[in-house]
């Protein structure tokens, strides 16, 4: 499995999924998008989804024209139908962990990420977590929600934690 997914990567087909077009999820679906890879992301906020697909950023790291020109390659798409996350190749989480009122990481918008994942994973998927959390999220929270579908991570699909440290606004 190993050789014919690093061979799938090469290839011209791939298409990968980021869920949450936030301040990391829409700077990082339209890096990707420039090196030629098709990217469907996944956001839950119908009026972001339109607005993103009509040219219209909501994140200050991205200005409209950037997003008009990726959008004009038509290898970048916003959408809400998270069931399409079955089409993906690879699967960057890309959600908010603010601040709870204990002050640690809230973590809900990844449980929730992952539930979604979990309806829609397929034999050969890679599943990034990038959202910042603590040590031990992705193997303790992540992974029992994907390996209860059946499917066994290294043989069936792959995960990994790859965080993003951004600090909006500063190029």
């Amino acid at each position: 499995m190993t050789k014919s997914l690093a061979d799938h990567f090469d290839s011209d087909d791939l298409k990968v999924g980021v869920i949450g077009l936030g301040y990391v999820g829409l700077p990082l679906s339209l890096q990707i998008a420039r090196s030629g890879i098709e990217v469907l992301g996944f956001e839950i906020d119908s009026d972001k989804a339109v607005g993103i697909n009509g040219g219209k950023s909501h994140v200050i790291d991205v200005t409209d024209r950037d997003l008009e020109e990726v959008l004009a390659t038509c290898k970048f798409q916003a959408t809400t139908e998270l069931d399409r996350i079955s089409e993906c190749d690879a699967i960057s989480i890309c959600v908010p962990t603010p601040l709870s009122e204990s002050h640690g990481p809230d973590i809900s918008h990844i449980l929730a990420a992952s539930k979604v994942v979990a309806r829609n994973l397929r034999k050969g998927q890679l599943v990034v977590l990038e959202s910042t959390s603590y040590p031990g999220t992705t193997r303790e929270l992540l992974l029992p929600s994907l390996e209860a579908t059946g499917l066994e991570v290294g043989n069936d699909f792959f995960l990994c934690f790859s965080p993003e440290r951004v600090d909006p606004g500063n190029r």
